[in-house]
């Protein structure tokens, strides 16, 4: 599920970058290929004309097979993207896609790369906000969403809640960076070479307060742009495979799809080799855990090495419910309902410290049962 939007999505979607520079017949494969597999989330970010046009007429019959994330704030302007604010473009460019594509309305409405506060300020406050309301409430959008790089930027427009969905950057290496209104320090070298320890407390937070408050997260960057699949260009100097990414990704609070950008058919059924992937393939933990200059100790990733519990208890899920616990004053209601139902509760943990024994990151296991039991007072 999306969110509170009633959008049930599947877990690996389809980015469009895969579209740029092929002709109809690559455009179909590649549709094709996503619709066959069970794909039906697209990511169309891009104005690029050329492509909203073979993407509307491969979607002719088959419209209701995809829920599409369009972006406003985008246009083609000689032959180039070009990110606007200026309403009048912004309209335009809305309408035009709507006409290349065939369709009448998005499923969601993505406002476009809001990375700094100042930006948030001005698309809240100012006509974008107001027009993507109008959207809504003409039906020509059901959803309002963001797209960002920079998790503070993304915290203010979580917190107005505007936005139901958010388009964000998620990866094993990114989530160590702090926030900031440059998204390319995410992939700059430079930035990895001292010694890194656990995830930024301001992402942990937003996918946190994402959770909490029923926004949908859409991942993109799940991959760095293919340097994590990369020994030579990974900023960790170690590659991960996709199946390790993408379950990296799906992994963190809130987060409902991963949107490949596959530009093959190749590249796609390579994202697609995760839902078949056992559970050793999708393990991204041992691989952060060898990952030099970077530390993940004391901090769960939810990764499950700590199963099996010889009572039961899914540790991983209990321990991410008392995070999104600890991060409010009170308890959120969804997250108690969520841990009322699991079978068995932390109170029943006896401390028999298996769990920490297989833990690779070292966490204080026996300790969250018993806040957990604590908070949570079952």
């Amino acid at each position: 599920m999306l969110g509170n939007t009633g959008l049930e999505i599947s877990e690996i979607g389809l980015g469009c970058e895969g579209f740029v520079g092929k002709d109809e017949h690559e455009t179909e494969e590649l549709l094709n290929l996503a619709q066959k597999k069970g794909i039906n989330y697209l990511d169309l970010y891009t104005p690029d004309s050329d492509l909203r046009d073979r993407i509307g007429k491969m979607l002719k019959g088959r419209r209701e097979e995809f829920f599409l994330q369009g972006h406003l704030c985008t246009i083609w302007r000689d032959g180039q993207y070009k990110r606007t604010r200026q309403i009048d473009e912004v309209r335009e460019g809305f309408e035009d896609m709507l006409q290349r594509l065939c369709t009448d309305s998005l499923e969601v409405g993505m406002i476009h790369y809001v990375d700094s506060l100042k930006d948030w300020k001005e698309v809240y406050e100012g006509p974008v906000m107001q027009y993507a309301r109008e959207l809504k409430a003409q039906g020509k959008i059901r959803h309002i969403g963001l797209s960002s790089h920079n998790p503070e930027a993304a915290m203010e427009a979580v917190k107005s809640r505007e936005i139901e969905v958010l388009m964000f950057s998620i990866n094993p290496c990114y989530d160590l960076q702090p926030a900031g209104e440059n998204c390319e320090a995410l992939w700059d070298d430079k930035n990895y070479k001292g010694d890194l320890v656990n995830m930024d407390p301001a992402r942990e937070e937003l996918y946190e307060m994402c959770s909490k408050q029923g926004v949908g997260i859409t991942v993109m960057k799940a991959f760095g742009g293919g340097d994590l699949l990369s020994e030579e260009l990974s900023p960790a100097g170690r590659a991960l495979t996709p199946s390790q990414c993408i379950h990296y990704a799906l992994t963190r609070p809130a987060a409902a799809s991963v949107l490949a950008g596959a530009h093959t058919a190749e590249e796609l059924s390579d994202s697609l080799r995760y839902e078949e992937a056992g559970e050793d393939e999708k393990d991204y933990a041992r691989a952060l855990a060898e990952f030099p200059n970077i530390s993940w100790k004391g901090h769960c990733m939810y990764c499950g090495h700590c199963a099996p519990c010889p009572k039961g208890i899914e540790v991983a899920s209990v321990t991410k419910f008392l995070n999104l616990a600890k991060a409010q004053d009170d308890v959120p209601e969804t997250v108690r309902e969520h841990y009322a139902v699991l079978e068995h509760k932390a109170s029943e943990c006896i401390g028999c410290g298996i769990c920490e024994n297989r833990c690779p990151f070292e966490v204080s296991i026996i300790e969250n049962m018993k806040k957990a039991a604590e908070i949570f007072a079952q």
